[in-house]
């Protein structure tokens, strides 16, 4: 795939942040896997739109079951990311 260099500002916080977790990859990869992911999301949610003109907008229900869902992958995230530092490191 060709690559082209680009100059993005970001706050310094968030490089930092950033840089420890995209040590073993790259930067570049890191920001190229994100970028690819927002993408996706902005599709998801145009998708979301034409899904509910179709059929109607998300119940109330239907979207809190989401977001418990949603907060069970967070707190599995943080268990995860825990045990791994207390591992020193190792993957989960």
């Amino acid at each position: 795939m060709a690559t082209k260099k680009v100059t993005v500002t970001i706050p310094e916080e968030l490089l930092e942040e950033i840089r420890s977790d995209a040590a073993e990859r790259g930067l570049s990869a890191y920001v190229a896997e994100a970028l690819r992911y927002k993408r996706d999301r902005d599709r998801l949610r145009e998708l979301v739109v034409w899904l509910e003109e179709e059929h109607g907008p998300v119940t109330a229900d239907e979207r809190s079951a989401a977001y418990r869902e949603l907060d069970d992958l967070d707190a599995e995230h943080a268990r995860r990311r825990a045990a791994q530092s207390k591992r020193g490191g190792a993957a989960a």
